[in-house]
C-alpha cells in the first residue's frame, strides 16, 4: 500500500530560509548575522524588567497601538500609515499573501502573480514567493552590485513592470550598496504594482526613502529594531506607507502578531534614540576603519552603507577564507549563489572584534596554524 503523504505537494518542495549560524561554542568572534554589536539602551532593558510582571498573562495590545503612534510622530504620518510585525520579515510575509495570487489562480503568465526582486539580495524574497506559489521574476544587479538605472531595466526588457510585488533591498544586502532615493522614486513611479523598499539598514546609510512610501500609493517602506536597535531578540519590525496598502494588510494578519515586551521595548526604544544614534557613528567608524586595514591586506572590499561589508579575500577561495576564520574562532558569512560566492559577508562589530578578525587574516596569510 503507497504511503499517504498529508503535506500539501508546494510545501514537500520548499526549500527553507537558511538563516545564519548561530554557534553554540564559546569564546566565538560572532560577525555573521550583522546584529549590532552594542547592547539596548539601559532605559529599554528596565522597561522591559519593568514589565514583566502580571501583565505577562494578558494579551498584548492587538494592533500595537501606542508604539504606532509613536512612528507616527516620528515619521510624521498617521498611525494609519503604519502596520507592526514580528519582526519585519512578518510583514514582509503579509505583503506576499495580500497583493500577490497564486500562480494557479492567477495564470502562470499574468502579472498578478509575479513577485520580482533583484539578486543578489534578501534571500527570504524566494522562499516567500515559493510559500505563496508565485512567479518569480529575478533580475541581475550590475556586476559591482549597483542597481540598474530606469532606462537600462527598460531596455534590458527582462524586469516585469506589471509585477504584483516588487522587493528592493535598500541599502542593498549582502552587497551593502545604497541606492539613491531619486532614483528608487522613478523605478516605484514606473511600477503597476506594489514596491516594497526593504530598509533594514538604513540608519547606517546617507539617504532613506519614507517620503517616497509617504507620497506614491503603492509603495511601502519596511523597517527594522532588530539590525540598528539591538532588539533582534524581541522581533520587531513595521512598514510604512499608503493607509489603504496598510489597511489591506492588516486583514490577513494574525492577531496579537507582535509580542507585549517587544512592543514596550521598541516603545522605550524610540525614547532614547540619542543613545542609539551614537551607536551608528561608532559602527560606521568602525566599517570605515575595518574597509581600509582589509583593502591593505589585499581584500577587495565593496562600498558599504550597512552595518556590514562584502570582502572578496585574496589567496584562498572565500569558502576556504570561512573555515579557516571559524578555525581562529572568527564566524563570518558565505554565500553559495553564483553572484557572491567569491566574497565574505562580514557584520561590524566593536572595534576589538575588527582587531581580532584583521590579526586572524594575518595570520592566516602568513601560514601560520
Amino acid at each position: 500500500m503507497k504511503k499517504r503523504s498529508y503535506i500539501r505537494p508546494l510545501v514537500q518542495h520548499l526549500h527553507a530560509y537558511v538563516p545564519g549560524e548561530q554557534p553554540k561554542i564559546k569564546g566565538l568572534v560572532k560577525l555573521n548575522t550583522n546584529e549590532n554589536p552594542y547592547p539596548p539602551s539601559p532605559k529599554v532593558l528596565a522597561a522591559v524588567k519593568a514589565a514583566v510582571d502580571g501583565r505577562l498573562r494578558l494579551y498584548p495590545n492587538p494592533t500595537a497601538e501606542k508604539l504606532r503612534q509613536k512612528l507616527a510622530k516620528l515619521h510624521g504620518c498617521k498611525p494609519e500609515n503604519i502596520i507592526i510585525g514580528n519582526g519585519s520579515d512578518e510583514v514582509l510575509a503579509l505583503a506576499t499573501r495580500t497583493f500577490v495570487e497564486p500562480a494557479g489562480t492567477a495564470g502562470t503568465k499574468t502579472a498578478a502573480s509575479v513577485i520580482q526582486y533583484f539578486i543578489p539580495s534578501y534571500s527570504l524574497y524566494p522562499v516567500l514567493a515559493d510559500i505563496q506559489g508565485a512567479t518569480q521574476n529575478a533580475v541581475p544587479l550590475k556586476p559591482d552590485f549597483s542597481m540598474p538605472s530606469l532606462a537600462e531595466l527598460k531596455k534590458g526588457k527582462q524586469w516585469n513592470f506589471r509585477a504584483a510585488l516588487t522587493f528592493v533591498t535598500t541599502p542593498n544586502a549582502p552587497g551593502g550598496r545604497g541606492y539613491a532615493t531619486a532614483a528608487l522614486a522613478k523605478l516605484c513611479r514606473a511600477q503597476e504594482g506594489v514596491v516594497i523598499l526593504d530598509e533594514a539598514y538604513v540608519d547606517f546609510a546617507e539617504e532613506n526613502a519614507l517620503a517616497v512610501a509617504l507620497k506614491l500609493p503603492n509603495v511601502l517602506v519596511a523597517r527594522t529594531f532588530s539590525k540598528a536597535y539591538s532588539l533582534c531578540f524581541q522581533r520587531v519590525g513595521y512598514f510604512v506607507g499608503h493607509a489603504d496598502l496598510i489597511a489591506a494588510m492588516d486583514k490577513v494578519r494574525d492577531s496579537y502578531n507582535v509580542n507585549g515586551l517587544g512592543q514596550i521595548a521598541a516603545e522605550a526604544t524610540l525614547d532614547d534614540l540619542k543613545f542609539y544614534r551614537a551607536n551608528f557613528k561608532k559602527i560606521i567608524a568602525t566599517r570605515t576603519t575595518l574597509t581600509r586595514e582589509l583593502t591593505q591586506l589585499g581584500f577587495r572590499v565593496l562600498p558599504s552603507q550597512t552595518n556590514f561589508i562584502l570582502a572578496r579575500p585574496p589567496l584562498f577561495p572565500a569558502e576556504q577564507w570561512l573555515q579557516k576564520l571559524r578555525d581562529r574562532k572568527i564566524l563570518v558569512r558565505w554565500f553559495r549563489a553564483p553572484a557572491v560566492r567569491e566574497y565574505l559577508r562580514i557584520t561590524i562589530g566593536t572595534p576589538a572584534e575588527a582587531k581580532a578578525l584583521t590579526a586572524a587574516v594575518r595570520d592566516i596569510m602568513n601560514g601560520q596554524s
